[in-house]
């Protein structure tokens, strides 16, 4: 009579697995497939889902989660953040069954995520997110999309690279009166064009916060990261990080990313932008915070249209030999106030057309395609922004060619088109 052998646990679950998959022979173990894979409503079933993962779990960057969730569309696998509350938080969001990472590295490193949602400080935009393109990760990025010009055409060029999907986080551009306004505008109902007012809003001043310790599940070092490293300051820490050049470029950038984008998308220069900037700011004389209190800058387009962008109040204004429309979030205005009760026909300009950011973002996932605000529709926008600061902070006229990205015929100038990064960072 011949010996039981006796089976391994790891033995055991391997032949189970080979006779529930039809290659064992014999016995045939029944599949069970659990209500999740099934889908439910409003929920596709597992087959259908993209697999994400969370880079940056702020407050922003879990919204979007939770947002990209409810496309139904998304299945969240993993969340990493350098600071573990904002881990924990995002965790729980995602339904707690993912797998949490203090270095985006590591999350990158697996096979089975398809796309990452990228929501941590500006400095970290670039290095993050070309990393994904090389791991073959489609990627939805906030706004500001870079922290400096050469970081967003880096960016550009590896999503090209890579023939991966890319959404910037301009959700305005998924706003119908957004759209609508710059669909009249472009189709001539305000007659030509001559200027466009941002209005993005000043930026804060505060005394001097003393430096102190990291609060307990932050890693300093990783948040920092490319930045230069300093000692902990709760202002250089969530909220406030906008208001430093290390990892931000102020309301410009932030509100400035939105209200410029909308009126490039007006102007039709999504591809390219001004040629002359001329900015002027005032600056903090005291605390930490570095980007100007108040500050305007002025741009002219080759084709003579002009863009001025200021700090004060928030709003888009589109100006025309004929009239002017107005728009924000919410809101929609017209002088004369017919011009925007006037349906756009067909044979006016019809602009892409999406009423959900982040459903769109899947959609093109699916269907391999561009997204309402790609890659290079935010690099654009953002360098506007970033031009002014270049300005304001030259406190000097600068002339730039879109074509060549470079500022023409001033080397200090072209110096702040990037910024050194703190080893071992590099794109």
């Amino acid at each position: 009579m011949a010996s039981k052998k006796k089976l391994s646990r790891r033995e055991f679950f391997a032949t189970s697995a080979r006779y529930a998959t039809g290659l064992g022979a014999g016995l045939a173990l029944p599949n069970v497939i659990t209500s999740p894979a099934l889908g439910a409503p409003g929920v596709a079933p597992a087959s259908d889902r993209i697999t994400l993962g969370t880079i940056g779990c702020g407050g922003q960057g879990t919204g979007d989660l939770g947002a990209l969730m409810g496309t139904g569309k998304i299945q969240p696998l993993a969340v990493c953040d350098c600071y573990e509350s904002n881990r924990n938080r995002a965790k729980k969001r995602a339904g707690g069954k993912v797998e949490t990472y203090n270095d985006f590295r590591d999350l990158l490193d697996r096979k089975d995520i398809d796309a990452v949602n990228i929501g941590t400080p500006d400095h970290w935009h670039a290095i993050i997110a070309i990393r994904a393109a090389q791991a073959g990760k489609d990627i939805y990025c906030q706004k500001p999309l870079s922290l400096t010009i050469k970081q967003g055409r880096a960016m550009v060029n590896a999503v090209r690279r890579y023939n991966r999907v890319f959404q910037t986080g301009s959700q305005q551009r998924s706003e119908g009166n957004f759209r609508y306004a710059c669909e009249l505008v472009r189709s001539g109902r305000i007659g030509k064009l001559i200027w466009v007012d941002t209005r993005v809003g000043g930026n804060p001043t505060c005394g001097w916060d003393p430096d102190t310790y990291p609060p307990p599940g932050l890693d300093w070092d990783m948040y920092l990261g490319p930045a230069r490293k300093v000692p902990f300051n709760p202002r250089r820490f969530i909220w406030d990080f906008r208001w430093l050049w290390d990892y931000s470029g102020g309301n410009m950038t932030d509100w400035g990313a939105h209200h410029n984008d909308i009126a490039q998308w007006g102007i039709g220069t999504d591809h390219t932008g001004p040629i002359w900037i001329d900015g002027t700011g005032q600056f903090p004389t005291e605390g930490l915070m570095e980007t100007p209190v108040s500050y305007k800058a002025t741009y002219t387009y080759a084709n003579g249209v002009k863009l001025v962008c200021s700090s004060e109040g928030n709003n888009v204004t589109f100006y025309g030999t004929e009239g002017r429309i107005d728009v924000n979030r919410g809101r929609l205005s017209s002088d004369p106030p017919d011009i925007i009760k006037q349906p756009i026909g067909p044979k006016d300009v019809h602009l892409y057309v999406s009423n959900n950011h982040y459903q769109d973002f899947v959609d093109c996932v699916k269907e391999r395609r561009r997204p309402i605000c790609d890659v290079e529709t935010g690099h654009r926008s953002v360098s506007v922004c970033h031009l002014g600061n270049i300005s304001i902070r030259l406190r000097r006229k600068i002339k730039w060619d879109p074509v060549k990205e470079e500022i023409v015929g001033d080397e200090e100038a072209n110096r702040w088109l990037d910024r050194p990064m703190r080893k071992p960072w590099h794109l």
